[in-house]
């Protein structure tokens, strides 16, 4: 098959219009019907969309290229089926209770759902296209490519196998409230998002590879380089927007004002990493400055009880224990009087 030039020699435009139409498709059906079971399916799909659309364009299927898209479209796919299988189960996605019925906020969630498809595939995007192709590659056998095949595997298991361990724990009646630490969740709070970032940094790793190894000059260089602007973006998400800042702080709170299960998940995070996997047998003696630092754990994640709590909230409880627990002993008097 020949190559096909679209709009532009790196498959930015057609990929971006690709996006967009996808996106509002899928829009149009779920602001209608008033139906989240499709949004994070939307998502997840596009990659493997263009994916598919920019490889079949390419003209050169190379193995390098092949396998590339093929480990976007396995990320994809999976995460897309994984979170279809839990909205069905649950039923409806709490995220939208605010947006669901207000055409400008949901439709500003799929913008930015846009965004993030167009700018985490840009490393296959670009790697499949023309100002790339045209260049002699490298064989698929570098340093880089063995190094990304080995990191891709690893967060692959990291992110399908604890997605799957949460559900079973959550899926528990017995586990309810309690904090998750089995498995992975050992290791890490967050080893769904270490897998994501290390898949990413992965891909683009076997992308850039034809511009490190001095195979791809000129423009085409810079731009391989330049998309690691992807997994730059999805970590910043997953970091500082929609990710852990919305878990941490605001997760601790709640446990805090509400008592449910607050010393098990104080004690829980303070022997296990926020984001990076480690023992937490070392991680529990390991002095703060480390884990603010080299860990991740950034202040803007930190709950004090002190600072960012609702004391009134926490005293309405302590009340409202205090009542139940003097109401339980005067029945308690009144069955041994009897």
């Amino acid at each position: 098959m020949a190559e096909v030039h679209a709009l532009d020699d790196y498959y930015l435009a057609i990929t971006l219009l690709i996006t967009i139409g996808y996106q509002l498709f899928f829009f149009s059906i779920a602001f209608t019907l008033k139906f989240d079971k499709l949004t994070d399916f939307a998502g997840g799909t596009n990659f493997v969309v263009l994916a598919i659309i920019t490889l079949a364009f390419s003209g050169h299927h190379n193995a390098r290229q092949i396998v590339d898209s093929l480990f976007i479209m396995l990320w994809g796919a999976r995460l897309s089926g994984f979170l279809l299988f839990r909205i069905i189960k649950t039923g409806k996605d709490d995220r939208f209770d605010d947006k669901r019925d207000k055409f400008f906020p949901f439709l500003g969630f799929w913008v930015f759902q846009m965004i993030w498809v167009w700018t985490v595939s840009l490393p296959v995007t670009v790697l499949n296209s023309p100002n790339v192709t045209k260049f002699p590659q490298p064989h698929f056998n570098t340093g880089r490519d063995i190094a990304g095949i080995i990191l891709f595997a690893i967060g692959f298991i990291l992110e399908s196998v604890s997605d799957i361990q949460k559900y079973r724990f959550r899926s528990n009646p017995d586990n309810k409230g309690k904090v998750c630490d089995v498995g992975f969740f050992v290791w890490t709070r967050h080893p769904n998002y270490f897998g994501e970032i290390l898949m990413q940094f992965s891909i683009f790793m076997i992308a850039v590879a034809p511009a490190a190894y001095g195979y791809v000059t000129g423009a085409a260089y810079r731009a391989l380089y330049a998309t690691v602007l992807g997994p730059f973006f999805l970590t910043i998400l997953l970091m500082f927007v929609s990710g852990l800042t919305l878990q941490e702080r605001p997760g601790a709170k709640k446990r805090y004002e509400s008592g449910n299960h607050w010393e098990q998940y104080s004690k829980y995070t303070k022997k296990t990493s926020i984001l990076i996997p480690f023992p937490p047998q070392l991680y529990v003696r390991l002095p703060t400055f480390l884990k603010r630092t080299v860990f991740l754990e950034f202040p803007i994640y930190v709950f004090d009880p002190a600072k960012h709590a609702d004391q009134s909230k926490v005293q309405q409880r302590e009340a409202e224990e205090g009542q139940n627990g003097n109401g339980q002993n005067n029945n308690d008097q009144a069955e041994s009087q009897g």
